[in-house]
């Protein structure tokens, strides 16, 4: 399996964090509720939704870990300020889930599922994103249980909670709804670089429509 290794621009290259943002050394552990138990002979991943042919496409934990594998080094910035720099994360880009199972044209929006019904809202866009990485190693280590074993999303781009831990599934939506801390007053978009901390923040359109 091979391990190509794509460098971003930004904190992990010495510039400046994001505003309001400090580095940290080391991964502190942060998630609302308890670590769930992975049980490999019940896990699957499943996409879907909207998807293009109407059906779902669901993936056992061997399959899932089967599909083309990359790394990619990436900052991780935590809405709680925290900023972790250079990281080597491996795992499934997330535009080989959309190509195996793609959205149907009027999708826009996904929504992250993962243990105990959390989730996370994302704009298409963002999703399919060349750096949006279902991870499953971090600096050549499989994830820990509390870190989001077997699988959790990144994406460098935003704020972490935007990427969940233990995912289970994505969900292609026509239009956007709240995930389980946006709908809790957390910005629906979360730009590290806007500082998009809070839904007080929101502007016109970066919300779903009431």
């Amino acid at each position: 399996m091979g391990h190509p290794v794509e460098r971003e621009s930004g904190a992990a290259a010495g510039s400046e964090l994001p505003p309001g943002q400090r580095l940290q050394r080391g991964w502190p552990v942060t998630h609302y509720g308890p670590v769930p138990k992975f049980r490999p002979e019940r896990w699957e991943f499943r996409v879907f939704g909207a998807t293009a042919d109407g059906d779902k496409r669901t993936w056992d934990h061997e399959e899932f870990t089967a599909l083309p594998y990359t790394t990619v080094v990436a900052d991780l910035h935590c809405v709680t300020k925290f900023s972790m720099v250079g990281a080597e994360w491996g795992g499934i880009p997330a535009r080989v889930i959309v190509d195996l199972a793609p959205p149907a044209p009027d999708v826009t929006h996904v929504m992250v599922w993962a243990e105990y019904g959390f989730s996370s809202n994302l704009r298409l866009a963002d999703f399919v994103s060349d750096r949006a990485i279902f991870a499953t190693h971090k600096d050549g280590e499989l994830l820990t249980a509390e870190h989001g074993f077997p699988v959790r999303l990144i994406v460098p781009h935003l704020y972490a909670w935007k990427g969940p831990k233990w995912v289970r599934g994505v969900e292609y939506m026509t239009a956007d709804r709240r995930g389980f801390w946006e709908e809790r007053g957390y910005h629906n978009i979360g730009d590290p670089w806007k500082e998009q901390r809070y839904s007080y923040q929101e502007e016109p359109g970066d919300g779903p429509e009431l």
